[in-house]
């Protein structure tokens, strides 16, 4: 019996994205799958077998193109061509989408031959809210309710997909509007309620959405307390550490609110961030140690599970894996009620806060500490959202989507 054919498509093989193709590609061949996977920049995979169709001219030619038109998803026709023909070779049964931003996709030239050549199915995973905008990837920074019904003069132009000078929400929101609604045999997989809710006020609220969360290794992340890892890292001996950890901290990952509670905090507390550059590190005041991004996962495990606290103060996140890792570490965390990250916490594992301001986190803070949240309850909610439900419910839609 003939395997049938999976490709998957991303900007990249790294990055959470990048890792979720890549758990789901060698699931699916376990289960009997003849997979690939195509992204638009290198590196290429070690991992698993995938190409890269892009190249840096294609790449920088298209950021320019955006950075100065906002034409974000007009350039990179020919690696896109490039792509097509790859696509034609492998004559997928299904095609799996991921992120198609990223300066690496001429989005009409891939929505055509979605309609008008390929005859299997099409799941796409919307990692964030680009797919129904007309330029930003997240909206709920500054209230903007535009893309409901038609984005104009973005508020959001001078952030990703950045344009320094013109402003073409208007006619990217049209041009998403047109070639997104026709692609036909489309299932959307939304990693949260959130993003579902979304997607069903958007222009594509007719087609079928699955929520299907992501997942973590929970075989990795588990508790695994050891305090000598601060004196490694260099922090104050004797705190009780407050964690945060992001892959890029900026205003949106809201590291704006963590100096603000440096400010404030008593001498009991210390403040570690992991993720930062080395330009942020020199910056930070003396009650935050500042880390870089680590690959050390078995010492990002210790870190998680001897903070006190967890606290992600991410203003719009689709669904934050960091946030499960401390969790499935025993950590308590206090997360924002802006986007997905709520969905994840309960009574027994954190804090939801309204409001964001210095006083609102020194109030959560105090109360976790008051309240003794038990680390096996905080992991028991973690388990809610392990890397195997993820990659069994994707197949099971597979194969739901073959009948």
């Amino acid at each position: 019996m003939k395997k049938k054919k999976l490709v998957q498509i991303n900007t990249v093989f790294y990055a959470s994205t990048g890792r979720i193709m890549a758990d789901i590609q060698k699931y699916a061949e376990l289960q009997g799958y003849d997979t690939i996977s195509f992204v638009g920049r290198g590196p290429a995979s070690k991992n698993i077998k995938g190409k890269v169709f892009g190249n840096p001219i294609s790449f920088w030619s298209h950021v320019i193109l955006t950075t100065v038109f906002d034409a974000q998803g007009y350039g990179s026709y020919f690696a896109t061509k490039k792509l097509i023909r790859w696509l034609r070779e492998e004559n997928p049964d299904i095609i799996h989408l991921h992120n198609l931003h990223g300066y690496y996709l001429h989005i009409p030239t891939l929505c055509r031959y979605l309609k008008e050549e390929y005859k299997g199915k099409v799941f796409w995973t919307f990692h964030d809210c680009w797919p129904v905008t007309g330029h930003c990837a997240y909206f709920v920074s500054v209230n903007c309710n535009q893309w409901k019904k038609e984005c104009r003069k973005c508020p959001k132009k001078k952030e990703y997909p950045i344009s320094f000078f013109f402003d073409g929400s208007k006619r990217n929101f049209r041009m998403k509007q047109k070639w997104f609604t026709s692609i036909p045999n489309l299932m959307i997989i939304a990693p949260s309620q959130w993003i579902k809710d979304i997607v069903r006020e958007s222009f594509l609220k007719d087609r079928y959405v699955e929520v299907v969360n992501n997942g973590i290794d929970l075989s990795i992340f588990h508790p695994q307390s050891d305090k000598n890892i601060w004196e490694k890292y260099n922090v104050p001996f004797g705190k009780k550490i407050l964690l945060g950890v992001a892959n890029i901290w900026d205003k949106r990952k809201g590291i704006g609110d963590f100096l603000s509670l440096a400010d404030t905090l008593s001498d009991e507390y210390h403040i570690v961030l992991v993720g930062l550059t080395k330009r942020q590190i020199k910056k930070m005041p003396d009650n935050i140690t500042g880390l870089e991004r680590t690959d050390n996962i078995e010492d990002l495990v210790k870190i998680y599970s001897s903070a006190s606290i967890f606290i992600n103060p991410s203003l719009e996140e689709s669904f934050s894996l960091v946030t499960v890792e401390a969790m499935a570490c025993g950590t308590p965390v206090i997360v924002l009620d802006t986007s997905a990250v709520k969905e994840l916490v309960d009574e027994r594992c954190g804090l939801i806060l309204a409001k964001h301001m210095p006083q609102d986190y020194i109030n959560a803070i105090q109360q976790i500490m008051k309240n003794n949240l038990q680390s096996a309850d905080i992991r028991a909610r973690a388990e809610q959202y392990g890397i195997e439900k993820m990659k069994k419910r994707v197949i099971k839609l597979y194969k739901a989507g073959e009948n």
